[in-house]
């Protein structure tokens, strides 16, 4: 490898994490959007538990829409910027993520005109996938864990045959349980 090439990696890989500890800084490891959306599926499994399932489906579509404001007003309330830099290289890949995401979410719902579990199973799988992004977003291999256990989650609850309240509280309580480990874990970085 000729000295050239060497810089060039050097720097692109110097520019990757400073634009992941950019990001990091900015959404608190991105603990706090994990959070929120936890709180949204634990809304929905309120509403499938106490309501219908078909008001749960619609709980976790339209609330899915308020995750990222409810983030942004956790990191306010913590005292975290909740944005990062214009310049940020990483910031077009989030909202790359974000538009492919919500192009699936049509599947889910197709899913759920045959049964209604299948939305909220077919939402872990979503989401999950997109937790994997996370990874190289943040540069924190948690994501890997928390996608592949809501992937591993939408497969056994699918083959179970569970229903739809007991499958948006699984999403939840796990969502819950790595938004409190990230933020305590991002807590202690900074202490």
């Amino acid at each position: 490898m000729n000295k050239q090439t060497q810089n060039i990696e050097e720097t692109s890989i110097d520019s990757i994490s400073s634009a992941q500890a950019d990001l990091r800084e900015g959404y608190a490891d991105g603990a706090l959007g994990v959070l929120a959306s936890g709180t949204v599926w634990m809304v929905a499994a309120l509403a499938a538990f106490l309501v219908s399932s078909q008001t749960a489906i619609w709980t976790l579509f339209f609330g899915g829409m308020l995750i990222h404001p409810l983030g942004l007003l956790l990191a306010k309330l913590v005292g975290v910027s909740g944005s990062h830099h214009k310049k940020n290289p990483l910031g077009k890949l989030i909202m790359e993520g974000t538009f492919f995401m919500l192009m699936c979410i049509p599947l889910a719902l197709l899913l759920s005109l045959q049964e209604h579990a299948w939305f909220f199973q077919g939402m872990l799988l979503i989401i999950g996938g997109r937790y994997l992004t996370f990874s190289s977003l943040y540069g924190i291999k948690t994501y890997w864990v928390l996608g592949g256990m809501l992937g591993a989650a939408a497969f056994a609850l699918f083959f179970f045959k569970v229903n739809p309240a007991i499958s948006a509280l699984s999403g939840s309580l796990l969502e819950l349980g790595f938004g409190i480990f990230m933020f305590l874990s991002y807590r202690k970085t900074k202490s």
